[in-house]
């Protein structure tokens, strides 16, 4: 019994190593996610890392965790990462890097909603406000300006995301990255301008080979291969 339960844990070991320094392969067809060629039916659960403290977010983890939950998202937000153009700030109560290390150390899953506009019951949506006041800027529409911007930060997150292995492929915890957020439900108001931003934000962010599906909410019209929620 003891040598059977000892190659039951070694097994479990090497597979969590395997997992850890080569990544998983996390896919999707219509009817599920697939991660290492396994379906999966995995329950998620919102804990936002600014609306609490550091101190607070393992138990947060851990008591969801306890509550059946396998993937926690959260969004990313802007306007508190990037004070003004090109200044990143990542301490305290907006330590992405921490909070996703400590779901990470949960054996959990994570989504990244990077948006990175985000609704989310926060000011401006989470577009920073330094950003209204760039010339010729208008908000979640084909707009060079605003895109310029949104890219640069999308691509710094992602970039830092990578830089940790915290993506699945790199042996992290997330297995999903969102762009944009419910913007089908206000894409006609943009008209044209609106269709082609949402092209163009999807594209984007396929670009950035994070080596996991990217979603994107309530947008029918998403392109392959991005996953339409």
């Amino acid at each position: 019994m003891k040598n059977l339960c000892f190659f039951v844990f070694l097994f479990l070991y090497a597979a969590f190593f395997f997992t850890l320094v080569f990544g998983a392969n996390v896919s999707y067809d219509g009817r599920s996610l697939i991660i290492d060629g396994q379906r999966k039916l995995l329950l998620s659960a919102s804990i936002h890392y600014p609306r609490s403290v550091p101190a607070m977010w393992p138990g947060l983890v851990k008591a969801a965790k306890e509550g059946g939950i396998d993937v926690i998202e959260t969004y990313v937000f802007w306007n508190g990462h990037e004070l003004s153009p090109g200044n990143y700030y990542f301490g305290g109560r907006f330590d992405l890097v921490k909070f996703a290390k400590i779901v990470h150390e949960a054996g959990m899953y994570l989504t990244l909603r990077i948006g990175p506009f985000v609704a989310a019951e926060w000011n401006y949506g989470g577009v920073p406000v330094w950003l209204h006041y760039i010339p010729g800027t208008v908000f979640r529409t084909y707009n060079e300006p605003f895109m310029y911007y949104m890219q640069n930060f999308t691509t710094y997150i992602v970039n830092l995301m990578k830089q940790e292995k915290l993506f699945a492929s790199q042996g992290g915890p997330i297995i999903l990255s969102q762009v944009e957020n419910e913007y089908g439900n206000y894409e006609d108001f943009y008209g044209e301008g609106g269709k082609k931003y949402a092209q163009w934000a999807a594209k984007m962010a396929v670009a950035q080979n994070t080596g996991v599906p990217w979603i994107m909410c309530q947008q029918w019209d998403a392109p392959d291969p991005v996953v339409r929620l």
